[in-house]
């Protein structure tokens, strides 16, 4: 399969709650190494005469639309070591935002940002996955603060219960999500977020990129847990990688769906973030999105999902099915990176696997904005994630690293093609760039950059800011 243009960048894209990749393609269907990109194909950013974008800032979009940066715990906080990163490195010091969150803050609020959509460490708050084994009441302390420094500032939290850190002690005591024992557990962490902080947090999200989790983690085995078959290229040690990801993912479908009821029978909080993903008939993007849509959507799988996996594709019962079935507010959508490949015939070869069963094609930001749009009666959209990475070139020096032009481009382009989507009629409400600081990107560990904010990792994590985030300031001015 030969590539037709260079990918922007390796970060994956997603649409959030229930995590969607796609890859876009010049003719059929095409998959790199699991990894699937989405086409970003937009003709509202055509440059002018003079090689120019069209001008954009917070005043070309809608009042009350609310602008912000996103995080993860891991990513930032410092959290356990993980194995299977490029560079051998590990999460344990991240950015150290734990105990520089008020600086944080205060760089959020000097740029103009409206919210900050950040995580809670499951493990933090319940150091032993469950109840039986304590509450933390330190990790509680931390996520207060940072809250309440957060309202102080007049900047909206956006929590996220769950991106990727699912506790040891879990997977140690019956395999984290391949066991239906997590949901019971799942929902009584959420349930600890919900009283302590739901009297300040309004918006909250279940799943961060549950695709994502499943196919990497139990398929291509590159990150946590670390599970696959012995042929992918994560060579692990145990793991199935045709069935265990169907079953990860259903348990999380689950786990959510019961944490919403949860929450709309005590709590009634004013959102509750559910990322669901459109999916379109007669090509394989139905496959790929209509897993998690579907459920959400119609209570079950689709049948060319079931006709495809066969039995090994969980089923729901009918009461889960009735309380999957409509378990959203709004949708999530994390989108990042563009692709093009030329038709090609896919191979599938003789072993079962997530990812080979999972080819796609999609057209781009602008159109899925609008297919969703028109297929699923115009629901609220918040754009999650949105960025681009550099590599960590450890030899260049802070001043020249501070200069991220391209990065200002990606971000002129990509709220250039929201902007047209949006005055088409889709029903977008924010837009959440990744990320407010570099810091720790999973399998890629500290190879590359992806802050709007530089981050000094071997003077005390100091902070500095990069063009693009002078260029967010100047835009986000009011």
């Amino acid at each position: 399969m030969e590539t037709k243009d260079e990918i922007i960048s390796t970060k994956l894209i997603n649409l959030t709650l229930l995590f969607l990749h796609v890859m876009a393609v010049a003719g059929a269907m095409v998959m790199s190494g699991g990894v699937l990109l989405l086409l970003l194909a937009f003709t509202c950013a055509a440059y002018n005469d003079a090689g120019e974008l069209p001008p954009i800032s917070r005043r070309s979009f809608p009042k009350g639309f609310i602008f912000g940066t996103s995080s993860s715990s891991y990513q930032f906080e410092g959290a356990a070591a993980e194995d299977k990163i490029t560079d051998k490195s590990n999460g344990d010091g991240a950015c150290n935002s734990y105990h520089l969150y008020k600086e944080d803050v205060r760089i959020m609020k000097e740029m103009g940002m409206d919210a900050y959509r950040f995580s809670i460490s499951w493990s933090r708050i319940l150091p032993n996955g469950s109840l039986s084994g304590g509450v933390n009441r330190e990790g509680i302390n931390y996520y207060n603060n940072l809250i309440n420094e957060l309202l102080s500032k007049e900047v909206q939290p956006f929590a996220t219960l769950f991106h990727f850190d699912t506790p040891q002690a879990l997977e140690d005591k019956y395999k984290g999500f391949l066991s239906p024992n997590i949901i019971n557990d799942y929902k009584d962490y959420a349930e600890i977020c919900f009283k302590e902080f739901g009297d300040r947090v309004k918006h909250w999200i279940t799943f961060n990129e549950p695709w994502n989790f499943c196919s990497m983690g139990y398929a291509s085995g590159t990150m946590a847990p670390g599970r696959c078959s012995s042929w992918e290229k994560g060579k692990c040690r145990v793991g199935d990688s045709g069935r265990e990801p169907y079953t990860a993912c259903h348990h999380q479908l689950l786990a959510h769906a019961e944490t919403v009821r949860l929450y709309k029978e005590k709590y009634q909080f004013t959102e509750e973030a559910i990322r669901q993903s459109p999916f379109i008939r007669d090509n394989n993007l139905n496959r790929r999105s209509a897993k998690f849509m579907d459920p959400l959507i119609r209570g079950d799988y689709p049948l060319s999902m079931r006709e495809l996996v066969g039995n090994r594709l969980p089923e729901f019962s009918k009461e889960q099915s009735e309380m999957v079935k409509g378990a959203f507010d709004f949708i999530g959508l994390n989108y990042y990176a563009s692709s093009y490949a030329d038709n090609d015939p896919p191979s599938y070869g003789h072993n079962n696997s997530y990812n080979t069963d999972s080819h796609a094609k999609i057209t781009g930001l602008r159109e899925l904005l609008l297919h969703i749009k028109e297929n699923y009666g115009n629901p609220t959209i918040y754009i999650t994630e949105n960025g681009v990475d550099e590599v960590n070139n450890k030899t260049m020096r802070l001043k020249e690293s501070l200069k991220d032009d391209i990065r200002i481009e990606y971000y002129h382009k990509h709220l250039l093609a929201l902007l047209s989507a949006m005055r088409d009629g889709a029903n977008v409400k924010g837009y959440f760039a990744w990320s407010l600081l570099d810091n720790f990107e999973w399998s890629e560990g500290y190879t590359v950059r992806f802050g709007i904010n530089f981050v000094d990792y071997d003077n005390g994590m100091k902070r500095y800011p990069k063009n693009s985030a002078r260029w967010f300031k100047k835009f986000l001015r009011k």
